[in-house]
């Protein structure tokens, strides 16, 4: 007869190292099954990901119409409060401000609505598919020859010269001969939001913060408001009426103005500070030479020589300045008044298909300088 002599004190000890061996030997059937030496986190997480990017794919392409619509609702809408609410109200004040509203607004209104139609409908460029001059690649996805700069747009199934990135307020791709376009709509947007929420700034506070002796409901009906014998406006009562008293009725005109100001402005100083960040990154690439694509890349081309304790300078960047002249189109009869303050219908530089790549030299002193 065989006895089982069991201590209770033991007990937790055995069962971790149970738990310890179990998680052991899964761990090891796992990187059995999948180790690989070249796997990275960003691996995994790329993998992790890989339904959304799905979803993004098979269904960004009907959310564009959408977001073009979108964009053609709330431009309209702001601009009709404008004229209908805004400007009336300065009109009031001075007529000299209202003269330059109207140059200075109409401007910006141009600018926007200019870029935005380009950059909608302007094709950003693909590759030819024979007699490209100069390939770096083979497209995976379209079997076809890749000039430098050149990626494979999986929304629009085709490859994009200079690609940046596929925008959905556009439904198109940021490429080599609408990204000017693109840039300057949000430039240009930016600064109409700007100057509609300084516009409007004043009769937003005298509406949201009640200084305006008017009172709304918030929702689009008739209010009863007492009046004083002296005619100003009091505040609303819930009591029957009585002999005494005359009430005043606020109409549907007074309380659409009042919700059309709280829109205009809460809408505009909304995208202001989205859009500012948009902004701010775009026009930080520019400045470096590349492309949102390219940032990660290049981002990774750093890290790898770093490593061989090499540095790692991207081909595509020329200085600032030339980077600017090379992404605005300019060259000798191109102004900055006549082909940026206005709207024009330039051609970038270049045909997207070859890109001049810069030459560095290393100076003891100085380190890797631009040729």
């Amino acid at each position: 007869m065989v006895y089982w002599s069991w201590k209770l004190r033991m007990f937790p000890r055995r069962l971790t190292r149970a738990a310890k061996s179990w998680c052991g030997w899964v761990r090891l059937l796992i990187m059995t099954l999948y180790y690989n030496y070249f796997t990275t986190y960003m691996i995994v997480m790329e993998t992790a990901a890989e339904p959304m990017f799905w979803f993004v794919d098979h269904f960004a392409k009907y959310f564009g119409p959408i977001f073009v619509t979108l964009v053609v609702v709330m431009t309209t809408s702001v601009v009709v409060i404008f004229y209908t609410c805004l400007l009336p109200h300065v009109y009031h004040q001075d007529l000299a401000w209202t003269c330059f509203h109207l140059v200075f607004g109409h401007w910006l209104l141009v600018n926007i609505v200019f870029h935005y139609i380009m950059a909608v409908f302007t094709n950003p460029g693909t590759p030819p598919a024979k007699n490209v001059p100069e390939v770096v690649s083979i497209c995976k996805k379209c079997i076809s020859p890749k000039p430098p700069r050149t990626h494979h747009c999986t929304i629009c199934k085709r490859c994009i010269l200079k690609m940046d990135h596929h925008c959905p307020w556009l439904n198109n791709c940021v490429g080599h001969y609408n990204h000017r376009y693109f840039y300057l709509f949000c430039v240009y947007m930016w600064c109409g939001t700007i100057y509609v929420s300084w516009v409007g700034y004043e009769l937003f506070k005298q509406h949201f913060y009640g200084t305006m002796l008017m009172f709304f409901s918030l929702f689009f009906n008739h209010q009863e408001v007492e009046a004083s014998g002296t005619g100003d406006i009091g505040a609303l009562k819930s009591q029957e009426f009585t002999d005494n008293q005359t009430y005043l009725f606020i109409g549907y005109g007074h309380a659409f103005y009042h919700h059309a100001v709280l829109y205009e402005f809460i809408l505009c100083s909304g995208v202001t500070f989205a859009l500012g960040l948009l902004l701010f990154w775009h026009t930080r690439l520019i400045h470096g030479g590349q492309t949102s694509i390219e940032v990660h890349i290049n981002q990774k081309e750093v890290s790898k020589f770093k490593k061989k304790n090499l540095v790692y300078k991207n081909p595509y960047n020329y200085g600032w300045n030339k980077n600017w002249q090379v992404f605005l189109g300019f060259t000798d009869t191109r102004s900055f008044i006549r082909h940026v303050l206005l709207p024009s219908s330039h051609l970038p530089e270049g045909d997207g298909l070859t890109w001049h790549r810069a030459h560095y030299k290393y100076d003891k002193d100085k380190g890797l300088q631009l040729l």
